[in-house]
């Protein structure tokens, strides 16, 4: 709404108040008038007719012939009630006429306010909506530049919400860039770390092919070399995160078959460590992600069940409904300590009961894994004990 249009709605409420004073005040200044004008007929007849009682028929004739209408007013203790005539009968101007004339003032001025007022409530709205569909744009980064619309009371705040989002966009600019430029600085990290961890590999073979060499300082290095090669492994891994680059490539895929395919990856580990497994089917559930890396993802959540439950159970189960579909794993151990449940998924963090062999990057793996195909996911304790992964993939 441009400055002239603001004007012209200012006058139109202005003038349409200015009808509906000046008919009441018409009004009130025509009965008024009319008043006055009864009194002093009246005190002027009643003078007459005390004077000269037999002058009653005169006054009341020539009355007669004043006046167009005999409408009595109101009942009076007086000469001119007495003889039939009210206020309205002196005012000079027909009672219909005022009454007209006020009404037509006042339905104009009602009219005109009503329809700048409308006008005026219209334009208003008009600007919240185009305001609030530039927000709206601006959150998914596609806002064009603001156009100026004028000065009006929205002025302000336009302006402040352009500058916002002028800033908001050179700050994610700025964290766009950090974030690539870290995750560069971690990939270059992790593929340095690479050579020496080749050498050190050689170098361990060539002592294990060598005669008299003790076998179990060479199985604690070969233990560390398959360590610092997991790190180096995961740390690329996390690199093509933060940067973006690793495409996830989403097919329809059913939740029992994502879960079996995980769990038989990890077959020697749970034979190894005496846990057992339970995943009940429940039907086909299908939802739209990655199978390699999302089995990748699962396979990290069981794995911290495993350490934590050895000789237990794994338990897997999932629910689907129009909102999404949820996978729960979970296990029979003592939990997760209450301290460490806010920063499970921070890289490298180690809980109080994390096993020797854990570097702190699978449960955050997972969750940049999940994330990253529209899905959510949270670690808690069951009331029944035991540590529990809730997922859910949500459809929209």
């Amino acid at each position: 709404m441009n400055s002239r249009k603001h004007i012209a709605i200012t006058a139109g409420l202005v003038v349409s108040l200015c009808l509906i004073a000046a008919a009441v005040s018409a009004l009130l200044v025509s009965w008024q008038s009319s008043q006055i004008s009864f009194d002093i007929l009246n005190t002027i007849c009643g003078e007459m007719i005390e004077q000269d009682p037999e002058a009653y028929g005169t006054v009341a004739a020539a009355l007669k012939e004043y006046t167009t209408e005999n409408r009595s007013g109101a009942v009076r203790d007086d000469v001119l009630v007495s003889l039939g005539y009210g206020v309205s009968d002196f005012s000079g101007i027909p009672t219909a006429w005022i009454a007209g004339s006020a009404a037509v003032g006042l339905g104009t001025g009602f009219i005109l306010f009503a329809v700048t007022f409308l006008a005026r409530n219209k334009a208003e709205r008009r600007r919240i909506r185009e305001l609030a569909a530039y927000l709206e744009q601006a959150n998914r980064g596609k806002a064009p530049i603001l156009s100026a619309f004028g000065e009006d009371e929205f002025s302000k705040l336009e302006d402040e919400i352009s500058k916002t989002v002028t800033y908001l966009y050179q700050t994610r600019e700025q964290a766009v860039q950090a974030r690539n430029g870290f995750a560069e600085n971690l990939s270059n990290i992790a593929h340095q770390i690479k050579t020496p961890i080749t050498a050190i590999s050689l170098a361990a073979q060539r002592m294990r092919q060598s005669a008299g060499v003790e076998k179990q300082p060479l199985d604690q290095i070969e233990k560390q070399i398959a360590r610092l090669t997991y790190l180096e492994e995961s740390l690329l891994l996390l690199s093509r995160l933060d940067a973006g680059a690793l495409p996830f490539q989403k097919a329809q895929t059913d939740v029992f078959t994502l879960l079996t395919l995980a769990t038989d990856n990890l077959q020697e580990l749970f034979t190894a460590s005496g846990t057992g497994l339970d995943i009940p089917e429940q039907g086909e559930m299908w939802i739209n992600v990655d199978l390699e890396w999302t089995m990748e993802a699962l396979m990290n959540l069981m794995k911290n069940c495993i350490e934590h439950n050895p000789g237990g159970v794994v338990h897997c189960s999932y629910t689907q409904n129009p909102l999404y579909t949820e996978v729960l794993i979970w296990d029979e151990g003592d939990g997760f300590d209450r301290e460490d449940l806010p920063h499970l998924f921070q890289r490298f963090y180690r809980g109080k009961k994390a096993g020797d062999g854990g570097i702190g990057i699978g449960l955050a793996l997972a969750k940049e894994i999940i994330e990253g195909q529209n899905g959510t996911i949270r670690a808690s304790n069951r009331r029944s004990g035991g540590a529990c992964f809730e997922i859910r993939w949500y459809r929209h």
